[in-house]
């Protein structure tokens, strides 16, 4: 039988992923909203057999209880962080983020190195408040978890992480209000995106909602900007913090291998549409319509620019280096005709189908070894 996939408009609201006009329709989230509510529709499975079934989520369950770290001691909290000197810094080993010749006309185009200075600021507040934002809707996943996967060896596994989340909300947190005066509102397209993760009834929508692609997203992200930067105690808690959410990746991997590989086509086709969804929601929220509008700028007038320039697209394309061999390795690329692969294929990330997945790769990432590219 021939599965049948929902369009773009119905998985994403728009026919083409690069609509503009259709990204930017949906409004900011109130800069002063402190409180969000979402139903959680999902049972609570109690689970009677305590035996070892998954050999592989007891090993991954003894690594995070060696694992564990104390972000008030553990971090040199009295570093003295210079934004602006951070910037500079930045700024010489990677520039704008955005090819300068494809600025002319643009409302940038005379901007000078104040307004750049600025903007880089920004942006690394903005990103880091995003990162913290994520964290908290992985705190409220990983609970969720706990309570609804029917393994015994995968509740073990949740508890730690719920405490690893807890954990990387209070270093975030503090760095932004102690380091950087202050943090931004949620992006409209995360919350959108985790909203969907905890609204979801099926235990395994969470983990690949949250385990594979946004945990899976992060920990790309969070490699990034451990490389890049130049500040040592933002450069030591991002360590820190890859070394916990290689093992949330590798979590969400080993477990929905075995439940995606007794699972029909029409269910997988739902899995995949899932993911195509979370994938571009993740990719929007990088245009950082925030931080431009803070700056004065007109975000329409920008965000063409964006989406077509190769240095962002290229960087926003890394961002995905673990998202999409996880998605292959647990049968999402090539099921039902090689839908999801073609869906990455249009947001140019398939090349990333061949590098090492996280089932495994956890164990680079331990506290005491020495990160490729570090």
């Amino acid at each position: 039988m021939t599965v049948t996939h929902s369009s773009n408009e119905e998985i994403i609201g728009r026919a083409e992923i690069n609509d503009v006009e259709a990204i930017l329709a949906i409004p900011n989230v109130d800069p002063n909203e402190i409180e969000h509510v979402v139903k959680n529709n999902a049972d609570s499975i109690f689970s009677w057999d305590y035996t070892l079934q998954r050999p592989a989520l007891r090993k991954l369950y003894e690594k995070a209880k060696t694992g564990q770290w104390n972000a008030t001691t553990d971090l040199p909290w009295d570093t003295d962080v210079d934004a602006e000197k951070i910037a500079k810094e930045e700024r010489e080993l990677i520039g704008i983020g955005l090819d300068p010749a494809r600025l002319d006309g643009t409302p940038v185009a005379k901007w000078g190195d104040k307004e750049w200075l600025e903007f880089n600021m920004e942006s690394k507040n903005w990103s880091l408040s995003q990162f913290m934002h994520g964290e908290q809707g992985a705190l409220l996943c990983t609970a969720k978890i706990v309570e609804t996967v029917p393994w015994y060896d995968a509740k073990l596994y949740a508890s730690t992480q719920v405490v690893d989340e807890a954990r990387h909300v209070e270093v975030f947190a503090r760095y932004l209000q102690e380091k950087l005066g202050g943090e931004y509102q949620v992006n409209v397209h995360l919350r959108m995106l985790l909203d969907d993760i905890i609204n979801d009834s099926r235990w395994d929508m969470t983990y690949l909602g949250m385990q594979v692609m946004v945990e899976g997203l992060a920990l790309a992200a969070f490699g990034f900007q451990h490389q890049m930067t130049t500040e040592p105690l933002l450069k030591q808690l991002l360590r820190y913090v890859m070394s916990d959410e290689a093992r949330h990746v590798a979590f969400g991997v080993l477990s929905l291998k075995e439940a995606y590989d007794e699972m029909t086509d029409a269910e997988i086709a739902q899995r995949q549409e899932f993911a195509f969804e979370a994938a571009l929601r993740m990719r929007d929220r990088f245009m950082s319509q925030e931080v431009w509008e803070r700056m004065g700028i007109n975000t329409r007038d920008i965000l063409p620019v964006i989406l077509a320039d190769p240095t962002r697209v290229m960087f926003q394309s890394m961002l995905f280096s673990k998202i999409v061999p996880n998605c292959k390795k647990l049968g999402l690329l090539d099921r039902n005709d090689q839908w999801l692969r073609r869906r990455f294929e249009e947001m140019n990330v398939i090349q990333f189908e061949d590098w090492e997945d996280t089932g495994e790769e956890y164990v680079k990432f331990e506290l005491g070894e020495e990160l490729a590219g570090s």
